[in-house]
């Protein structure tokens, strides 16, 4: 009796077994889903998009910087004296200013404009009667103002004479530029204004000069020229 019994249980376990277990055709459900992919495990948001680097830019190349621009020894130099100049008053060392008459270049480019300031000096300066009854004055350059630059030059000197009634003479001295020379003569054949034209590089140029009393006398605007002794660097604007 008691045999049937343990086998009537071990029946009834077997069958609530296998009633309480999946059915046939039945599977599982995955433990863990799929991670979905390029995000975040602990948030699940997907990751932003990766931009790629900007490309590098190029530098635009520099200009190249102004060049100094040399005007050669030789080179012409014509002024307007700003003050009048006589030999019966000026004395050797005095100075005085006066402004370039026209422009000059070199390669094309302007190196010293019209206008420009220059100054100078009174090389020698003597009344009439002082040497044999001549009376000579001579003038020279030493500076010149570029773009608010001052410019230490040399040149030539210009030198003027006049002998007794009148006859007058004109020459270059310093140097060693004959070519530069002013040769003067009397206009309309007596007393007053003369003109005195330049031969060589500069010729065509007048110079307006007045004998008054046997003594050179040179006006406010007189145009006289003078040329490089030796070349004159001229550096670019800032």
């Amino acid at each position: 009796m008691k045999a049937k019994i343990v086998v009537l249980a071990v029946l009834l376990g077997l069958l609530l077994g296998t009633g309480c277990g999946p059915k046939s055709g039945e599977t599982q459900p995955a433990q863990t889903a799929a991670q979905p992919q390029g995000g975040d495990s602990s948030t699940g948001q997907s990751a932003a998009p990766v931009q790629p680097a900007p490309a590098p830019v190029a530098e635009a190349p520099k200009p190249e910087p102004p060049q100094p621009i040399v005007v050669p020894a030789g080179t012409s130099l014509t002024v307007k004296l700003d003050q009048a100049i006589s030999s019966h008053t000026a004395k050797p060392g005095q100075t005085f200013t006066a402004t370039t008459a026209n422009s000059i270049s070199v390669g094309g480019k302007t190196a010293i404009p019209a206008g420009s300031t220059v100054s100078g000096a009174v090389l020698d300066a003597k009344k009439q009667g002082a040497i044999k009854g001549e009376a000579a004055l001579a003038l020279g350059l030493n500076s010149v103002t570029v773009g608010g630059k001052t410019y230490s030059i040399a040149t030539s000197a210009f030198m003027q004479t006049v002998k007794g009634k009148g006859k007058r003479s004109a020459v270059s001295i310093g140097g060693g530029t004959a070519g530069g020379a002013l040769i003067g003569g009397l206009a309309g054949g007596g007393k007053g204004a003369a003109i005195g034209a330049l031969v060589g590089a500069g010729a065509g140029t007048a110079v307006a000069v007045g004998t008054g009393g046997q003594n050179v006398n040179l006006p406010a605007e007189a145009a006289v020229s003078f040329k490089l002794t030796s070349d004159l660097t001229i550096q670019p604007g800032q």
